[in-house]
């Protein structure tokens, strides 16, 4: 697809561009962690700008399909999934004004450590279907999996997410009675 590809591509720079946000969005999700996403994000990017697409691939699905096999691509030759709670303790340690600001913070770096702690093949079937709305068949399609397998790995990630944030749950005490 080399110099053709690269040409009709270079066509749809503007295209390109209006789909990064929610491309960047995909690759956090994956990720983990801002750094690694938006490395992720640039080799997305530029291997879209290398090799182009084919001409009839609509160019945010191709795209999410280029980011993730570049994803699956990095943790093979890594072979260690990096945790991206540890980063997520440095962030903005500046004063948090009012209890609802304080609140709201809290929940979020909660749910944010609780996504860090989700398989990655679960944390982008969320990405795609709850954050940006995309159907259970969209889904499947675009990560090249069974709808029953994104439908399974959502409601897992639901409910790890869930389990997660209410903490573990206390033993029942039985009488003897």
């Amino acid at each position: 697809m080399s110099k053709q590809g690269g040409r009709a591509l270079q066509g749809r720079r503007q295209e390109l561009l209006e789909i990064l946000p929610g491309l960047r969005r995909f690759a956090l999700s994956l990720a983990g962690n801002v750094a690694d996403g938006d490395d992720l994000l640039q080799a997305t990017v530029e291997r879209l700008l290398e090799r182009g697409l084919p001409a009839e691939a609509a160019l945010m699905p191709w795209s999410i399909k280029v980011c993730r096999n570049i994803w699956i691509d990095e943790l093979r030759a890594r072979k260690v999934r990096r945790r991206a709670g540890e980063e997520l303790l440095h962030l903005e340690e500046g004063l948090v004004a009012g209890e609802d600001d304080m609140l709201a913070e809290l929940t979020l770096r909660e749910v944010q450590v609780a996504l860090a702690h989700l398989p990655a093949e679960q944390r982008a079937v969320l990405e795609l279907v709850v954050v940006e709305g995309h159907a259970y068949r969209e889904a499947a399609e675009i990560l090249d999996t069974p709808i029953g397998t994104i439908m399974s790995r959502l409601a897992r990630a639901r409910a790890a997410l869930v389990d997660h944030c209410r903490g573990p749950v206390p033993a029942r005490e039985t009488s003897d009675e």
